[in-house]
């Protein structure tokens, strides 16, 4: 029995300390692969991060809400009260859930692009920047900055998402610990391997626009955008694939086999579409177009200092 087979089919009979083992490297695959409801919030707030220390900031508390919550399944998966994860599909209802989330942190963020825009076409302003002296776009005056406690919440929605992973410490090794004490422990375990991947790849994530060696301002700009719009644009995507799922329940089923035996990577499916879609499309040109805007706004500012200037 090679390692992958034991650790998505751990056998009866494992000590406490081996169960904790398996969970907490069942974890680390969990993290390290493409998972729809890690990555896209993991790459969005830590993109918005700039940084390395606030990208690992970024995966830390997403992994600690996730944390949370794996603990409190195991707990049912002790139970016996876990079963209506084998009974319902959820992954529809889960999507809408985080997309819809996704989408207000992605709006906050925006808030002036957003807010402002469809106002100004319904009262015929021509209004677009503020009263100060340095011409500053109105969307950019309002626009906040990247809210990371709201990842805390992201990972108590994002661990009802069930999965290969889950049903292996749920149903399999939750039901071995001794007693009701220590049922939370895989699921910890769990989302601690999750978090120490989620924030390797939040310091890598958070760290991708310094590549560029812009100054400060404008990296925070970009960051800025590129997280609302990825968080905003990829939450929509989120809710409009959790309704096909729910109006179209054999989608949810759609799979094709890539050859490889790992979770998340095994198939093409629904799940990494998301993940494609959210951080490979969305997320890419939220981060192009941002890098544009912000290099187009600095040629303004420049031509118009000197133009201020000769006159």
């Amino acid at each position: 029995m090679n390692i992958i087979s034991f650790l998505l089919s751990p056998p009866s009979g494992l000590s406490v300390s081996m169960i904790l083992i398996v969970s907490y490297v069942l974890g680390l695959l969990h993290g390290a692969t493409p998972d729809e409801h890690t990555w896209p919030i993991t790459f969005s707030y830590a993109i918005g991060s700039y940084s390395t220390k606030r990208g690992m900031k970024a995966g830390f508390l997403f992994s600690l809400g996730f944390t949370l919550q794996r603990a409190f399944l195991t707990t049912l998966g002790y139970l016996g009260l876990a079963y209506f994860y084998m009974k319902y599909n959820l992954d529809g209802p889960v999507y809408i859930i985080v997309g819809f989330v996704m989408a207000i942190a992605g709006s906050y963020i925006l808030k002036g692009r957003y807010l402002h825009l469809p106002i100004d076409v319904a009262l015929g302003s021509k209004l677009h920047h503020t009263s100060e002296a340095k011409r500053v776009p109105l969307h950019e005056a309002h626009e906040k900055e990247v809210p990371l406690k709201m990842t805390i919440v992201h990972g108590l929605i994002a661990g009802f998402g069930f999965g290969a992973y889950a049903t292996v410490i749920t149903f399999i090794l939750a039901p071995q610990v001794p007693s009701v004490i220590y049922a939370p422990l895989p699921g910890l375990m769990f989302g601690i391997g999750t978090m120490t991947m989620q924030v390797l790849f939040g310091a890598a994530f958070g760290s991708l626009l310094r590549l560029k060696k812009l100054t400060e301002d404008k990296i925070k700009i970009i960051a800025r955008r590129s997280a609302g719009r990825t968080l905003y644009y990829g939450g929509l995507a989120f809710v409009l694939i959790g309704i096909i799922v729910i109006l179209i329940p054999p989608v949810d089923d759609f799979a094709i086999s890539t050859g490889l035996s790992v979770p998340n990577l095994s198939a093409l499916d629904i799940g990494l579409i998301l993940v494609l879609i959210v951080v490979g499309v969305i997320g890419v040109w939220g981060l192009i177009k941002s890098y544009r805007e912000v290099v187009r706004e600095a040629m303004t500012n420049s031509k118009l200092s000197k133009t201020e200037a000769q006159d």
